[in-house]
C-alpha cells in the first residue's frame, strides 16, 4: 500500500498523505494538507491551506482545493477546509477554506462538483449534492443532503438548500429553498416540487402527493408565510409525515425568506 508520487509533482514533506494516495505530475501540496487512502490529485491539480481530505476522493486537473477565502474581512490565521470521502472534483472546480481562523468550510461524502463550479468560504455541504459546470454557491451557504445544482446557478451569501431540492441552470436564487422543491429564474422562485428527483430517490407515490400538496398551500393559495404553515398543520398530517415535518421546521427558521 504505497503512495504514487510522480517526480514532477511538488508535496511539501509536512504533508500528511494516507494510503494509496496518488499525487500526478505538476501538482502542488501544500504543507497542511492531509489526504485521505486512496485519494487520487490528477496532474495540475492544487492542495492547499489547511484541507483535510477524506478517503477516496478525485481531484481533477487544475481544480484548486483548499484556496484562500475571498472575503474581505479575512485577517489572517488558518482558516480550513473539511471534506468527507468519494467526492469527485473536476477541472477548474474551486473550495475555499473558511473566513475566521479556526473555522470550517466543509463538504461531506460522495458529492459530484462539475468543472468551473465553486464553492466558497463558510459554507457547509452534506452528501451527495450534484454541483454542475460554472455554477458558485457564495459564502456560508448550506446544503441538505441529495440537492441538484443546474449549469451556470448562482446562490447567494446565506442561502440555504434543503433536502432534494433542486435549482435549475442559469438561476440566481437570492433566497432558501425548502426540501423537496425546485427553483428556476432570475431572481429564482419554487415553481413545482423536484418530482423526477423525488422518484429516482424512491419516495413513494403518496408522499410524493404530499409533498405537492405542501408546495400548493405554501405557493398556490393567497396566504403569507405564517398563514400556509398554519393551514397545513391544520389540514395535513404534519406529527406524522416526516416530510411535511421538515418542510415547515425549514420554512420557520429560513432567515433570508423562502423563494
Amino acid at each position: 500500500m504505497s503512495v504514487k508520487i510522480h517526480p514532477q509533482a511538488i508535496v511539501d514533506p509536512n504533508a500528511q498523505l494516507g494510503a494509496d494516495v496518488e499525487i500526478g505530475p505538476f501538482c502542488f501540496i501544500g504543507p497542511h494538507a492531509q489526504i485521505g487512502d486512496g485519494t487520487r490529485v490528477l496532474h495540475h491539480a492544487t492542495v492547499e491551506g489547511k484541507v483535510s481530505l477524506g478517503k477516496n476522493n478525485t481531484i481533477f486537473p487544475y481544480a484548486l482545493i483548499g484556496g484562500l477565502t475571498h472575503d474581505l474581512k479575512y485577517e489572517g490565521g488558518q482558516p480550513g477546509l473539511k471534506i468527507g470521502d468519494g467526492n469527485v472534483f473536476r477541472e477548474y472546480v474551486t473550495a475555499h477554506v473558511a473566513t475566521k481562523s479556526e473555522d470550517f468550510t466543509t463538504i461531506g461524502s460522495n458529492n459530484v462538483f462539475l468543472a468551473y463550479s465553486h464553492v466558497a468560504h463558510d459554507c457547509q455541504i452534506e452528501d451527495h449534492l450534484v454541483m454542475s459546470s460554472h455554477s458558485a454557491l457564495g459564502g456560508h451557504v448550506e446544503v441538505g443532503n441529495h440537492v441538484n445544482i443546474g449549469w451556470g446557478a448562482g446562490v447567494h451569501q446565506f442561502c440555504r438548500l434543503g433536502r432534494h431540492c433542486m435549482v435549475s441552470a442559469c438561476s440566481k436564487l437570492v433566497q432558501d429553498v425548502p426540501p423537496f422543491m425546485l427553483a428556476d429564474g432570475s431572481p429564482a422562485e419554487v415553481r413545482s416540487i423536484n418530482k423526477v428527483g423525488l422518484e429516482r430517490a424512491g419516495f413513494e407515490a403518496a408522499e410524493i402527493e404530499l409533498i405537492r400538496n405542501a408546495f400548493k398551500v405554501l405557493y398556490r393559495k393567497d396566504l403569507n408565510r405564517t398563514q400556509a404553515l398554519q393551514h397545513l398543520e391544520d389540514h395535513y398530517p404534519v406529527s406524522q409525515e416526516p416530510s411535511l415535518s421538515e418542510i415547515l421546521a425549514f420554512a420557520r427558521t429560513s432567515g433570508r425568506g423562502i423563494a
